[in-house]
């Protein structure tokens, strides 16, 4: 599929998303019978060694930078079992502490970490998750990070739906003044377990409503970061190092590369990173385009960003696509008790 014929396909699952649109199948009714079959061997197999316990990685984080009367940042953790960070057994090594520490480094500030993610959930629990996270209009987060999308297409929700209720989650976080990333769904193809047919569907399904969720975020004010090295080509590469015992959840070196994508965006949306970098950069293929071609192309390539750049012109709306250089995380401190 071109990069053309993938924007047409984003931008109808989001014009289906916005305008109510029904399921649009993400990769077809084909051969049915055996995909039921293949997914039902995978689904026994994938997950066997989950462990229920997710570590809570929540508290301050960076207290050393403390500056009294000066409040910390607060960063929220929304979506599933990877925003929660299932799968490792220590708070430090979850995404949300692993962000947490990365933005108190280069803010020089304490950054307070909440998590309302939940492992299972799926698109349309986000409703939910926001309600928690704006219950306290005095503490409204300064960042939100959202990491979903996985569970949506192994339970096979239709993806306007998936991408309605994303969609939804961005606007009201934004109304209510916090910046929003979104860690688009990962690419389910490199998953051990499942074989073909079902692999390539997998990763055709999971391309396709990154895509859209792209579009979907960034038209309502969130930037995205594709997350394909989540369970992407460096994970393909090297399961038993990147992926975790249940051969779904990523182990902790999985996580770090996550979070290393995602922590430049993070600081960009909060005026952290230096001002050169947020021009575009040709050498790294970096620039504007329409926002359904920066959406399929940023599905393309993990760690890619995509955010909002001009106003709505002929080919409708425009995006800016960057290639962010990762920084090193520093080694996540125990969390404080949040005040």
């Amino acid at each position: 599929m071109t990069s053309m014929s993938r924007a047409r396909v984003a931008r109808r699952i989001a014009a289906g998303a916005a305008y109510g649109g029904g399921g649009i199948g993400l990769a077809g009714a084909a051969a049915a019978g055996l995909l039921l079959a293949e997914a039902h061997l995978a689904r026994r197999r994938v997950g066997v060694n989950t462990s229920p316990h997710v570590p809570n990685a929540q508290g301050l984080y960076g207290r050393g930078y403390a500056v009294p009367g000066e409040p910390p940042l607060r960063l929220a953790m929304l979506g599933d079992s990877t925003a929660a960070g299932q799968g490792v057994h220590r708070a430090g090594q979850t995404p949300g502490a692993l962000l947490a520490s990365g933005v108190a480094a280069i803010a020089e500030r304490p950054v307070e970490l909440r998590s309302v993610a939940l492992p299972g959930a799926r698109s349309d629990d986000l409703d939910r998750q926001v309600a928690l996270a704006l219950a306290d209009p005095s503490r409204v987060p300064d960042i939100c990070v959202i990491m979903v999308g996985a569970n949506d297409v192994t339970h096979r929700m239709p993806p306007t739906r998936s991408v309605r209720h994303l969609s939804s989650a961005v606007r009201r976080l934004r109304t209510a003044g916090a910046e929003v990333v979104v860690g688009t769904c990962p690419d389910l193809g490199t998953l051990e377990p499942v074989q073909q047919p079902l692999r390539w569907l997998a990763r055709r399904a999971s391309r396709q409503l990154a895509a859209a969720q792209t579009i979907g975020a960034v038209e309502q004010g969130g930037r995205t970061v594709s997350l394909g090295d989540l369970l992407g080509p460096e994970f393909a590469a090297n399961p038993r190092e990147l992926f975790g015992p249940d051969s779904y959840h990523p182990s902790a070196e999985g996580y770090a590369t996550a979070a290393m994508a995602i922590l430049p965006t993070v600081c960009a949306a909060l005026g952290l990173w230096p001002a050169e970098e947020e021009r575009p950069d040709a050498s790294r293929r970096e620039g504007f385009l329409p926002v359904a071609r920066a959406a399929a192309e940023a599905a393309r390539e993990a760690g890619t960003e995509v955010t909002a750049a001009m106003p709505t012109g002929p080919r409708g709306p425009w995006a800016l696509l960057k290639r962010r250089r990762r920084r090193r995380l520093p080694e996540p401190e125990p969390a404080a008790p949040s005040a």
